[in-house]
């Protein structure tokens, strides 16, 4: 079924009304996935149980079909009143779904803005230290050399990020919390999928970018996860369990103890340029690019590559390959920073072995240009031309721990190592196809503090 212009134009009107337009086509284009039942709510809000399956001989995690971000601003000056409300309103959603892709995963995160403006004498006590960089836990947002000065760094006071197999769902904890509540101005709305293809049937991605008439879409591999054609969810290549806790690894002082089971999360707008992906890059290319050059036994046509601890590259391995090649791939770039350099024990008595992956990744594909709605289009260069992208979503210990990562990927390596191969040149990983419009961080309390963290202070 290919979407008309006509047709897409009606569906962005209507997501500018709150309504999913575009995104409706989803669940006509895949069904939901089968799904273990979900146990209680943990303690942390960023934890959200998806089930697994095997790709060409990897265990991979199946991402939910939906997935949405709202953000926004505070609308009320009664932070205590705006607590109780806010917080029985999720109450009732845990209370409404299941806590898995079959139900509902909402995840409120909370900016600087917030904590300087509306809390600032209880923030400076009480916000997690990172010990390790020797700053706070929250960092404000910045630009990586990558990105070009365009790249707008943002200022909400709340993300809201909304995780199901049903757009409903979506649609209906939406409205709890943005239209039945008088508490927020919503500044935008972010929507995107994931997934579809691991029965073998061709999957969202591609069927999305093809009615949506995305240039480079009729390339894009029929059963691919994501736009780019490499499978992204692998279960040995995402941290597990609770690593990505700001106590799990030692990285973070929790000070009076407010935040434990708490997280840092970074989101941003990412456009990707399909056409320049598959016409530029032959699949060798795509390959060593992804991952990393001289990675010759990967059959053509693969999606699913082993990016389990003993695969992941150090530091030594990347700057050894680099002296040659004159290029770096994606993971290999990022893997000397997101991995463990070595065994640790968590608080709880987890083992997490070197070369485990610290970042837990809930990014999802896009076709907003560069978000369904935006308060103020003329600022985000709002568009209704949909536009093949990703909202990128991470979970880390602590903002410096993400900005270690983005900067490894531009060739930055924290012993202050450059790998000079430009920013934007097809030698170092995505970023000659990859281009962030919009950056910010955010800290993910604990569910029990999910609601205005230390209003009752």
């Amino acid at each position: 079924m290919r979407l008309t212009r006509r047709r897409f134009l009606g569906g962005a009107a209507a997501a500018a009304l709150g309504g999913a337009g575009i995104y409706e086509l989803v669940d006509r284009l895949a069904p939901a996935p089968a799904r273990p039942l979900a146990g209680p709510l943990p303690p942390e809000q960023h934890v959200f149980h998806l089930g697994s399956v095997q790709s060409e001989g990897v265990e991979v995690l199946v991402p939910p079909l939906h997935s949405e971000i709202v953000t926004a601003t505070l609308a009320v000056d009664d932070l205590r009143a705006a607590q109780h409300d806010l917080e029985r309103a999720l109450a009732d959603l845990d209370a409404a779904y299941a806590a898995d892709p079959s139900g509902l995963g909402v995840t409120v995160a909370w900016g600087i803005p917030y904590f300087t403006h509306r809390v600032p004498a209880q923030a400076r006590t009480h916000l997690p230290f990172d010990r390790r960089a020797r700053k706070p836990v929250l960092v404000p947002e910045r630009r990586f050399p990558s990105d070009p000065r365009e790249t707008i760094l943002e200022r909400n006071d709340v993300a809201v990020l909304l995780r199901s197999d049903d757009l409903d769902h979506i649609a209906a904890a939406r409205t709890s919390l943005f239209d039945d509540l008088d508490v927020f101005h919503v500044t935008s709305m972010r929507r995107g999928f994931a997934g579809g293809g691991f029965s073998g049937k061709t999957s969202l991605p591609k069927k999305m970018a093809m009615a949506a008439g995305i240039p480079g879409a009729d390339l894009i591999p029929d059963t691919s996860e994501l736009f780019l054609g490499f499978t992204s969810t692998q279960k040995a290549g995402l941290g597990p369990g609770l690593i990505a806790n700001h106590e799990t690894l030692g990285f973070v002082d929790l000070r009076s103890g407010y935040f434990h089971g708490g997280t840092h999360m970074h989101l941003s707008h990412i456009t990707e340029d399909l056409e320049a992906w598959y016409l530029n890059f032959d699949f060798d290319e795509r390959v060593l690019t992804a991952f990393r050059p001289g990675l010759t036994q990967v059959k053509q046509g693969a999606q699913t590559v082993a990016q389990g601890p003993h695969d992941a590259s150090s530091a030594a391995r990347l700057a050894h390959q680099f002296k040659p090649t004159g290029r770096f791939g994606h993971s290999a770039s990022i893997q000397p920073t997101s991995r463990l350099l070595q065994e640790v024990v968590g608080p709880d008595g987890t083992v997490y072995p070197k070369g485990t992956s610290i970042p837990q990744r809930a990014d999802f594909n896009t076709l907003d240009n560069p978000f369904a709605y935006s308060a103020d289009p003329g600022r985000d260069h709002q568009s209704d031309e949909p536009v093949a992208g990703v909202h990128f979503v991470v979970f880390n210990p602590s903002g410096d721990d993400f900005a270690r990562n983005r900067l490894a990927m531009d060739g930055v390596l924290p012993d202050g190592t450059k790998l000079e191969a430009g920013p934007r040149s097809r030698a170092s990983g995505f970023n000659s196809v990859l281009t962030t419009t919009h950056r910010q961080n955010f800290l993910v309390p604990p569910r029990r503090h999910r609601s205005f963290p230390l209003a009752e202070l």
